[in-house]
This record gives structure tokens, C-alpha cells and sequence, in this order.
């Protein structure tokens, strides 16, 4: 690889400032969360069937726990890549939760205060020196609740490394597997086994006593993903919608140090009034390389790719359809080691390692997630506690 001059210096006058913050301009709305869950393949009735709703333990549709990053209008990313690195791209390297216990609901007022917390630059096979960037969103509702807090983590690289990947082994794997009828029908039998266990639980408590460490969670099933899922994804976050949220007047894609090619005016309040189609990341900006094969292979991918944002929804909502609506997820920690690419699935698995009473005086049974595509590599790994109930 060429040698090339990676400075992340800029980085430090931001580090630990708060940043403007991200603002609703409506209030929660019960389809925006019937269209999350819809996008994120999460048909739990909680959250989108108002007479099932109405049963809960709440009386009312509720938002699942991996709604809150739908406040922020970068993914959460925002807080992680400030600073200028001239000549980079990023990716989404992965995510911390922690959850405090309100839910989100139709009507509430939700904003994301935003710090930037920490970098380190290790080498790479990837890419060569690279920025492992950290930013803390602190997510509270219209009373002041702090509803959960996010640390993500960009993965920021030398454009030049990144196309220097876009090798023969990148070039082989630009073509989507072929499933067929029968593979698919399969796919689909495992996809609502896991769904049949929602049902099954339906608005019972999933005991603490119930459970054993080294137990396995049911398996779940993804895909296979096309970019009409990643497009319904994308959808999903509320900052895509054209004057859905108070934009960032701070943001300058190019002052980061982005290529031209992956700068433009995503996000951009001014652009936005004038010609807004510039402003979507579905089609112009850093955003596009997951819809768009050919900008994906720019940055160093095979073909559309998916969202890190979204694989730690999945990871969320996986832990908490599993705990039911008396349980919770407390916090989670992931990391993305690659994306899922279209016409690969996603299976997600999870085993408890742990059971044992946390700094809250809550029980808890911590679980790892594994999730993999159909030919065993790993795409994310996580480790989580989730607490249940007592009986």
C-alpha cells in the first residue's frame, strides 16, 4: 500500500464539548413507530397493533427500546466523527447502550444532547492507520427523563487505503447469492419460528427462574436483504424525511475531510430549502454507498451494504422480544465487524453466560449475541444484560 499521511490531530479540540443537539419538530407519532418496527423486521404486536397494545402492561402502544436512535439525525454517529481527517471515509464501527427504564410513546418530544468522548488510531488489515472514534447521544424526553444513552464508535480511514482493498477479493463478491424456491421457503420457516415464540409469550412474564446459564435463545432470521430492505431502513430513521427534525447548522461533510464524491449536503438546513433531493443521503452524500453498488465498491465494499445503526436495533430487539414486555435490556455493547451485504441473510444467536444481580439491584442474565451471515462469517458479536422478572 502506498504510504500515505493519516493525521487525526483535529480531533482533540472537540473531545469532551458538547455539540448542538438533535431536535424533534413534531412530536412522536404512532406510525412512525409502526414504521420503525416494520423496517426493522420486528413484528412484535407492542409496537404496531393498538388493541393488543391496549392488553399490555402499559394500555398503549409503546416504542420498542431501539427507538431512540431515531432521535438523533446521523444514526448517532454524529458525536464520533468530528474533526477533520483529510481524505477519509467512515463506517459505523459499532455501539453502547444503556437503558434507564421510560419507554418512548406517541406524543413525547424526544432531542439527543451529543459529546465527543475519545479516538485511538490502530493499525489495520483494512485499511492501515485508522481512527477508532467514540461519541456519547444522551437521549431525553419532553420531561426531562433521560430515556437511554449511546456511545457509538466510527471506524474513519484513508480514502486512498480503502480503494487499495477494492481488490480481486472485493470484485468477486459483487454479485448477490442465488437462493431458490425451496432455500427461500426454508428461510422463511426459520424466520417465523422466532416469531411464533412472540406470540407464544404474548403478554406472560418470562421468569429469571426460568432460565439457566448456558441456555441458547431461539435463533433469528433476516433476509435475505436487498437494497429495497435497506431503502425501507434507511426510511425508518426520521432525520430522512425532509424537514423532519431541526438540522445541524455545524456540519460541514467536506470540513471533516471526506472525498468529494462522499461529501455533498446530507443533512445541510440551507440546502434543504433549496433543493432537498441534494440533502437526502439515500442519493447523494456519505449515505449512498449502502444503496448504490458502485459507490459501495468506492469506499472498499463488494456491493449495498446495510446499517450499523440498524444491526444494533436488530441486536436490541432481539434481547427484548425475547424478555417480553416485563423484562428489559439494561445495556448492551456491540461491535460491527462487517456489514450485511444484499442477497445474504442474517442469523442471530444468543447463549446466557451469566445471572447475577447489578449496580442497580436489578436481575439480570447476561447473553451473547452472535450474528453471522449464511456462510458463518461473523458480522457483529455483542454482549448484553437483560433483566427478568422474579417469581
Amino acid at each position: 500500500m502506498s504510504e500515505t499521511i493519516f493525521d487525526c490531530s483535529d480531533i482533540d479540540q472537540y473531545l469532551g464539548k458538547p455539540m448542538q443537539p438533535a431536535r424533534m419538530r413534531e412530536p412522536i407519532h404512532n406510525n412512525d413507530i409502526r414504521r420503525w418496527v416494520q423496517a426493522m423486521h420486528y413484528p412484535n404486536l407492542l409496537h404496531y397493533d393498538a388493541g393488543y397494545a391496549e392488553e399490555s402492561r402499559w394500555g398503549k402502544l409503546v416504542a420498542p427500546q431501539s427507538f431512540a436512535v431515531t432521535m438523533d439525525d446521523g444514526h448517532g454517529a454524529g458525536p464520533a466523527c468530528v474533526g477533520s481527517i483529510p481524505n477519509s471515509h467512515l463506517l459505523f464501527g459499532g455501539d453502547e447502550w444503556w437503558f434507564y427504564g421510560p419507554r418512548i410513546q406517541g406524543g413525547d418530544m424526544v432531542h439527543n444532547e451529543r459529546v465527543p468522548f475519545d479516538y485511538v488510531v490502530k493499525d489495520t488489515k483494512f485499511a492501515g492507520p485508522t481512527c477508532f472514534q467514540r461519541g456519547d447521544n444522551n437521549y431525553y424526553n419532553q420531561n426531562g427523563d433521560l430515556l437511554a444513552k449511546q456511545r457509538s464508535t466510527a471506524i474513519r480511514y484513508s480514502a486512498e487505503a480503502g480503494r487499495e482493498k477494492t481488490s480481486a477479493e472485493v470484485v468477486e463478491n459483487t454479485e448477490d447469492p442465488v437462493w431458490t424456491d425451496q432455500e427461500l421457503a426454508g428461510i422463511q420457516e426459520r424466520k417465523f419460528r422466532w416469531v411464533q415464540m412472540l406470540h407464544d409469550l404474548g403478554h406472560g412474564k418470562r421468569y429469571l427462574d426460568d432460565v439457566a446459564v448456558g441456555d441458547a435463545l431461539p435463533e433469528r432470521v433476516f433476509g435475505p436483504h436487498s437494497i429495497a430492505s435497506f431503502t425501507t431502513e434507511w426510511r425508518a430513521y426520521l432525520f430522512t424525511i425532509w424537514g423532519g427534525t431541526h438540522r445541524r447548522t455545524d456540519l460541514d461533510l467536506a470540513a471533516l475531510g471526506f472525498v468529494d464524491e462522499m461529501a455533498g449536503h446530507e443533512n445541510d438546513p440551507v440546502m434543504e430549502r433549496i433543493n432537498p433531493e441534494l440533502t437526502d443521503g439515500a442519493y447523494f452524500g456519505p449515505s449512498r454507498g449502502h444503496l448504490f453498488p458502485r459507490w459501495a465498491r468506492f469506499i472498499g465494499m463488494p456491493r449495498a451494504y446495510g446499517y450499523g445503526a440498524s444491526m444494533g436495533a436488530w441486536v436490541v430487539d432481539y434481547l427484548s422480544g425475547w424478555a417480553g414486555e416485563w423484562g428489559m435490556v439494561t445495556h448492551s455493547v456491540a461491535s460491527y465487524r462487517g456489514p450485511a451485504f444484499t442477497g445474504d441473510i442474517t442469523i442471530m444467536t444468543g447463549t446466557i453466560v451469566d445471572k447475577f444481580v447489578d449496580d442497580e439491584g436489578r436481575d439480570v442474565v447476561q447473553v451473547d449475541v452472535r450474528m453471522a451471515n449464511q456462510v458463518g462469517t461473523v458480522l457483529a458479536t455483542a454482549k448484553a444484560e437483560v433483566m427478568l422478572p422474579k417469581k
